[in-house]
């Protein structure tokens, strides 16, 4: 079985930053990918960020040069810097991973239960 776990949502002011972080944990062989998204009310659920297992990453235009997308492999976490935030980044940001299981040949897309980021303005 594998979790995926976020920490770090919140209420901030237009302007502040948050951090978020994303924990796997469970019986893990690897992890592939890892990505953030976000969903604003009445709005689709939308990719924000993503990484690779290289480090390699690619983020939506909206928040280019104001979010930072990345990854501790030996602890199976990634994390969401997010700097000067915008009341439109407000949503709830969940984040998924390509993990393939220690009991399995096969790689599984898991999610988080996602974590709440409020942005004030």
């Amino acid at each position: 079985q594998v979790q995926l776990v976020e920490s770090g949502g919140g209420l901030v002011q237009a302007g502040g930053s948050l951090r978020l972080s994303c924990l796997a944990s469970g019986s893990i062989f690897s992890i592939n990918a890892m990505r953030w998204y976000r969903q604003a009310p009445n709005n689709q659920r939308e990719l924000v960020a993503a990484i690779t297992s290289a480090g390699n990453t690619n983020y939506a235009d909206s928040v280019k040069g104001r979010f930072t997308i990345s990854r501790d492999n030996a602890k199976n976490t990634v994390y969401l810097q997010m700097n000067s935030l915008k009341p439109e980044d407000t949503g709830v940001y969940s984040c998924n991973a390509d993990v393939r299981p220690r009991t399995n040949f096969r790689t599984y897309t898991y999610w988080g239960q996602g974590t709440q980021v409020t942005v004030s303005s």
